[in-house]
């Protein structure tokens, strides 16, 4: 007679197994707010007015003619909280009870909600860069154009595209300084695998790190571009179509190149009127726990002659 055996002791054995641990999702960084000036004195209130104050005019001096005395042009920036979050989650008592897992569940309820609301800031940060600015225009400032479609084949990016755009900021009198790209990555694809960056490897083989490690380490590229650190970000908006200057784009990306320059340069400003805050309490009802983190905050384009959008597409062939 046979001894214990796989097929005449199916009871005995624990045919699913359950895993301590549960498998987390992959999380990109956010960068958005580091170039965002925040706005600290909004105590109360809708809507921050920014008065502006343009620049003085010379005219030519004839003797004997009296002065004429001109006023400065001035303009008024106004900014206003337009965004109110929340994220909410409830676990019931019974399941607290009957769980293997409910405690893991209550410990991810906080950092999940504070992550999917900093994600939404994130979005709106690069949003509001894009409708910032006039769409199907070249938004001209100073003759050189803040919004193009980049100049490579099928509408990718070149390098050309960041001496345009360095351009276009030293015309508006940005200093050039912590100069900074955010890219698709798509349009960093594009940029490692360019004929001329390949190329260098034959004659300088220090150059051969950019094929190893790729031209990106982290969120940052490993060679400044014409000034520019470059970031890639899963959040920049996406363009349909669009067609600037008889150039048509579709199913589009915009990268925004800019200077980071501390203090009034930034282009973005924002203001929190509430930070993420969480609230919990017990629901006698329902019998459950429940979870909230709520947030207002409101973000704009403050500098749109530190802002260069170039769409590209957002596609690998």
């Amino acid at each position: 007679m046979a001894g214990f055996m796989d097929n005449n002791t199916n009871f005995l054995f624990r045919t699913n197994l359950w895993s301590r641990q549960i498998k987390e999702l992959l999380l990109d960084e956010l960068n958005a707010m580091k170039f965002v000036r925040i706005i600290s004195d909004f105590p109360d209130g809708f809507t921050l007015n920014i008065p502006s104050i343009g620049e003085a005019t010379q005219q030519d001096f004839v003797e004997g003619q009296a002065i004429k005395y001109n006023a400065m042009d001035t303009g008024n920036f106004t900014f206003s909280f337009d965004q109110y979050k929340y994220s909410a989650n409830a676990i019931s008592e019974k399941f607290k009870r009957d769980s293997y897992y409910s405690q893991d569940v209550i410990a991810a309820f906080v950092p999940r909600q504070h992550r999917v609301l900093m994600e939404g800031v994130e979005t709106r940060i690069l949003s509001v860069a894009n409708s910032g600015q006039t769409v199907s225009n070249l938004n001209t400032i100073n003759g050189a154009n803040h919004r193009f479609v980049a100049g490579g084949t099928g509408q990718t990016m070149t390098f050309q595209d960041f001496a345009r755009a360095r351009n276009a900021l030293f015309k508006a009198n940005v200093p050039l300084r912590d100069l900074v790209a955010i890219i698709d990555p798509a349009t960093a694809y594009t940029l490692e695998t360019q004929t001329n960056i390949v190329n260098l490897l034959s004659p300088n083989r220090q150059w051969g790190k950019i094929v190893d490690d790729g031209i990106i380490t982290g969120f940052k590229f490993t060679y400044n571009v014409y000034g520019f650190d470059v970031y890639i970000s899963n959040y920049l908006p996406t363009i349909a179509s669009e067609t600037i200057n008889s150039v048509t784009v579709t199913g589009g990306v915009a990268n925004y190149f800019f200077s980071a320059a501390p203090g009034d340069t930034l282009p973005w400003v924002g203001a929190f009127r509430q930070l993420p805050t969480v609230y919990s309490e017990f629901n006698k009802d329902f019998q459950q726990e429940e979870y909230l983190t709520v947030t207002e905050y409101g973000f704009k384009l403050y500098r749109p002659e530190n802002m260069i959008t170039i769409l590209s597409t957002a596609s690998i062939t």
